[in-house]
């Protein structure tokens, strides 16, 4: 058997998020996963198991999500990207391919992802609201301080326990996280970008720091709150969970084959990184 691995995007608007979903009684929903299942199949012509180092909500997007799947066949990688892209719908592309190791797991042996929010901002009646970008950019329509949320932003840097940035009751043995970096970029005058990375999310965890950090900017919060708020452990400290379409999944890097596998083994209560449900 041979392992390939893709790198994907897709535009996550019309999807049900990356996983399957059959719920009881009802038709399938549109899930990334689904479709890419269905076109790798019809490529090597036996049934397959694509597996997704994230699995990402209903609305959110991914520049850089990586997937793998095994097959008896040969291929060479670099026809894969075309072959794959040409039977799914217009919404999802592979955008390169290689072969890796058997042992290879997307979502166990990746050491760090990154994730960036947009906001549309200072825009104060419903006619400026983002049009041709609306399905990739949130909406804020008061002006935020920048400033303000780059000095919060700061406070979330390191390892933490966000249990605050989460969804309530979510399934996790541990809250602890280790966020690389967290930046606020003004793209324009009316458009900021988030930019978060680190070593794993939690559910629903970049948008609530995304809401939290737009909080810190409507001057409802003081930058220095945030470490306060970490501290608490209580959801309800922190802002509002952003809605999915600013959201977007940009990159995922890997160690050595399995050390994903070893680093969870030697924190065992954290069971796993990936971030369901983004």
């Amino acid at each position: 058997m041979r392992r390939y691995a893709l790198n994907i995007a897709y535009d996550g608007t019309r999807f049900h998020g990356w996983q399957k979903q059959h719920p009881p009684d009802s038709e399938p929903l549109r899930t990334v996963q689904e479709v890419m299942e269905a076109a790798v199949q019809e490529l090597v012509r036996e049934p397959v198991h694509v597996l997704g180092a994230s699995r990402t909500d209903s609305g959110v997007h991914a520049e850089g999500q990586v997937v793998s799947f095994l097959s008896p066949r040969e291929f060479n990688p670099e026809i894969l990207p075309a072959a794959i892209t040409s039977r799914l719908p217009e919404d999802v592309q592979v955008r390169s391919a290689w072969e890796t190791e058997t042992v290879f797991n997307p979502i166990g042996d990746a050491v760090s992802k990154g994730y960036r929010y947009r906001i549309a901002h200072a825009r104060m009646t419903a006619d400026l609201r983002p049009l041709f970008d609306r399905h990739v950019t949130a909406w804020c329509p008061t002006s935020l301080d920048v400033e303000a949320m780059k000095t919060a932003a700061s406070h979330l840097v390191g390892e933490h326990d966000f249990a605050a940035f989460t969804r309530v009751r979510q399934a996790r043995e541990s809250t602890v996280r280790t966020v690389f970096d967290c930046q606020v970029e003004a793209e324009s005058d009316d458009r900021i970008a988030i930019h978060v990375s680190g070593n794993g999310f939690l559910w629903n965890m970049v948008r609530i720091i995304a809401g939290t950090l737009v909080a810190v900017g409507e001057s409802r919060f003081a930058p220095d709150d945030i470490p306060d708020m970490i501290a608490s452990g209580d959801r309800q400290r922190t802002g509002r969970t952003m809605p999915p379409e600013g959201l977007c999944l940009m990159w995922i890097k890997y160690g050595p084959p399995g050390s994903g596998r070893v680093r969870q083994l030697k924190a065992k209560a954290e069971s796993s990184r990936d971030d369901s449900s983004e």
